[in-house]
């Protein structure tokens, strides 16, 4: 089984994307949630080379530091675009090579052959060699490691450089995720011997841009690397905007101080639907919006709560007062992740059940319930719930808290009885396989079929072994997954090559191209 960390936090620091009350504006549709596009227009044949490109995001890192500071927000903009691991992600989730420009697998699953691509280059100029790859794998490994996705080479059992451009990696014993781990923080190559704490306010990537400028609280400014070693970039400037108020985003995007609206508020799109001058893009996540039930302690300790709860909450109808950019899931593994299978029939709407089972649980004359909800969420979300389980009995207090806030009292003290929050990252049913993580969830089953899992001799097993377990997780109303969500992206027009899908784990700039005028 992969080792757990205790910064394993990359999946709770995303924003609900695409979603939001439909008190904020007018929709644009009938189903504001069915709006948009899945295809873009094609790179012109002329392009602006020293063209800016302005993008709204949402929430802004703390720090540049991704060897240590755990967040979505530093993934979203430092992946493929500052630093760049061996292997790395598609706009399909599908891994692909990146600084390592081939690798072989052993026969037995064991040994893993990389070859660096060689002249790439470090910002400060120095060439990248398997000695800094090297380096790199064995600080993620080393004991008492603080990088976030450490668990993810926690199968490595030696690293080593065959020679000046070629990697070995041996494995303790065959693990089914082991490629996908280095197309995270796991994988970044750093220049041999890097300070850590050195990056939290610069970098020294590989990648096509290099940061310019940072104006905390405001934006994040990269520039295209002209040294860069593969294919250059092909924008000169890409700033980041961080706008956490919809309507403020969408007056940027309308009056052009923004190219591109990332995580467009459903409900808000009118202004750009059927305008010439704008695209609405419509791509999937793997944001599952959680309402967290601890399981250690406290009335939710009691299974019969729990399946109380997730039957006490409509998550159709939640969708829909969110502006409907959502897909119900019922289980913790999204549609795009290995193992997927529908479980929204588990524990489904039925608030007569709800009630039933809290009278079993010896709260028939009621039970009062405080859940936890980070400020960057809409408000409508905690009314909602409050709503829902008053009509079982459940009193419910919404504590609206900032994301620091609830990131110490409920992800690091275990501190609460109810949590909402989007698990953005792909992969992560590795959380209900970690009693110490802050579900409290423990079912010897689910950890033995996921650490199987990780073992499996091919991607078939692996499902089998992941559905089984997920299934089994939804059973023990491990929590309560409101939806995965769907992400919008307005767009400029004349601006090409945006990033469409999983927008909240990494937004890569490499084929953003303006059209010259």
């Amino acid at each position: 089984m992969r080792r757990s960390t205790a910064l394993r936090l990359a999946a709770t620091t995303t924003v609900l994307v695409g979603l939001a009350a439909t008190g904020c504006g007018t929709g644009a549709a009938d189903s504001p949630g069915d709006a948009g596009q899945t295809s873009q227009a094609a790179q012109p044949d002329a392009i602006d080379t020293a063209a800016t490109v302005d993008v709204r995001l949402v929430l802004e890192p703390t720090s540049l530091d991704i060897a240590g500071t755990a967040g979505a927000a530093l993934d979203q903009i430092l992946l493929d675009n500052i630093y760049q691991g061996l292997l790395t992600r598609d706009e399909d989730n599908k891994v692909r090579p990146s600084l390592a420009t081939s690798f072989e697998e052993s026969p037995d699953g064991l040994t893993y052959t990389f070859r660096l691509a060689k002249n790439a280059a470090f910002h400060d100029g120095t060439k990248v060699t398997a000695a800094d790859a090297v380096w790199s794998l064995r600080q993620v490994t080393a004991a008492g490691s603080t990088n976030p996705d450490a668990a993810a080479l926690a199968s490595v059992k030696s690293v080593t450089a065959a020679d000046e451009h070629t990697v070995v990696v041996e494995l303790a014993h065959r693990d089914t995720g082991f490629t996908w781990g280095l197309t995270g923080r796991a994988g970044i190559v750093f220049k041999r011997g890097t300070d850590f704490s050195s990056l939290a306010g610069k970098e020294n990537g590989t990648g096509p841009f290099k940061l310019a400028d940072w104006k905390r609280g405001s934006s994040i400014t990269f520039v295209r690397d002209d040294a860069y070693w593969g294919t250059k970039a092909k924008v000169a400037k890409v700033v980041f905007h961080y706008i956490k108020d919809d309507n403020a985003a969408n007056n940027a995007q309308r009056t052009g101080q923004t190219d591109i609206e990332t995580g467009a508020n459903a409900t808000l799109l009118q202004p750009f639907t059927d305008n010439p001058d704008h695209t609405v893009l419509r791509g999937d996540t793997t944001d599952k919006f959680t309402l967290a039930l601890n399981n250690a302690e406290g009335p939710t300790k009691d299974v019969r709560v729990r399946r109380a709860v997730r039957r006490a909450v409509d998550k159709a109808g939640l969708i829909k007062i969110l502006g409907g950019a959502g897909k119900p899931v019922g289980g913790p593994i999204p549609p795009s992740d290995p193992g997927y299978e529908d479980l929204t029939s588990i524990d489904a709407y039925d608030p007569a059940a709800a009630k039933k089972l809290l009278r079993q649980a010896g709260y028939g004359d009621g039970l009062k319930l405080t859940v936890q909800i980070p400020t960057i969420y809409p408000a409508e979300i905690g009314d909602y719930l409050a709503s829902q389980l008053k009509q079982v009995g459940i009193q419910l207090t919404v504590r609206s808290v900032e994301f620091q806030t609830w990131l110490d009292a409920v992800y690091t003290k275990h501190d609460y009885q109810l949590s909402v929050v989007d698990h953005a990252e792909a992969r992560d049913l590795n959380n209900f396989a970690n009693p110490d993580y802050y579900f409290g969830y423990d079912n010897a089953d689910v950890r033995t079929w996921y650490a199987a899992a990780q073992t499996a001799e091919g991607d078939g097993a692996r499902d089998a072994l992941l559905r089984k377990a997920a299934r089994q997780v939804s059973e023990d109303a491990a929590a309560d997954w409101l939806f995965v969500s769907q992400t919008l992206t307005v767009v400029r027009d004349g601006v090409t090559g945006v990033p469409r899908n999983f927008t909240s784990n990494r937004y890569r700039l490499t084929d953003l191209a303006v059209a010259k005028k």
